[in-house]
């Protein structure tokens, strides 16, 4: 059995997740972290029967119990702190916080291969692995393309973890060509997008949102347009959180992606 703590657990998506590893049959949940549920069990925190299992209020408590593997889906100003938490004890740890930039990831990398532990980060529903695979794929063969993100009017990180990371990992593929360089634009440089590792981003906030990526390839006479849209529902990132979880314990380092497990 594995046993997981989740932080975050009473979050859109940590609340499904909860759900998804108590219903686990190799799966137990040994502590939930949500400073605002602390001190109330778990499964009425998230609106359920209760599960026997209190919420506390920060990671240090949570990982006085047994733990081999944390799921962290916080906010980006706990995210990498709390990685780094795990990560500094032997604790594996399964990325959801979106909004950690590159500089980030690296370190992240450097403190799990020092410790010998894996990390992985992403999108974690399966859909958006897939959108993320085919673009890598699509991305070895045209030259030209970019990246429109949309999420809700109120999410703080932009662009989104999975546009920003999705960039970052096509810029590693190749620098796109761009026909008229940015500097040459007629107009604010900045509607042109941001760059994001040789990688044109745009970003859209707008209510009815919930998150969308798509990436846009072009070659003369064609388009190419691979999009992920994210339902109402937390559900979709259950599966792939899980099973993360459960093939982390063979990975040393940090893993960018969920579409890296589905095809090893």
């Amino acid at each position: 059995m594995l046993n997981i703590c989740i932080s975050g657990a009473t979050g859109w998506t940590g609340s499904e997740l909860v759900r998804g590893v108590l219903t686990a049959p190799d799966m137990t949940l040994t502590s939930a972290v949500a400073r605002r549920a602390a001190g109330q069990d778990i499964g009425t925190a998230i609106g359920d029967e209760k599960a026997g299992l209190i919420v506390v209020p920060t990671l240090e408590q949570a990982l006085e119990y047994s733990c081999d593997v944390l799921i962290e889906y916080t906010h980006p100003d706990y995210g990498m702190a709390n990685t780094l938490f795990a990560v500094e004890r032997g604790i594996p740890v399964v990325l959801g916080t979106t909004g950690l930039t590159a500089a980030d990831i690296n370190i992240i990398d450097h403190a799990a291969r020092d410790a010998g532990v894996g990390v992985v980060t992403g999108n974690f529903a399966l859909c958006a692995a897939l959108a993320q695979h085919f673009s890598l794929f699509a991305a070895k063969h045209i030259e030209q393309f970019e990246i429109i993100d949309y999420a809700a009017s109120t999410k703080p990180d932009a662009p989104s973890g999975t546009a920003g990371e999705l960039a970052e990992l096509l810029g590693d593929v190749r620098k796109p060509k761009l026909d008229l360089p940015i500097d040459e634009t007629i107009g604010p440089q900045e509607i042109r997008g941001a760059n994001i590792n040789g990688v044109q981003v745009h970003s859209v906030r707008l209510p009815a949102y919930t998150l969308s990526v798509e990436s846009i390839f072009a070659q003369q006479g064609e388009r190419l347009v691979i999009r992920h849209e994210a339902g109402s529902s937390a559900v979709p990132y259950v599966f792939g959180t899980l099973m993360a979880a459960r093939r982390i314990g063979k990975i040393t380092g940090v893993v960018r992606g969920l579409d890296k497990l589905l095809f090893c």
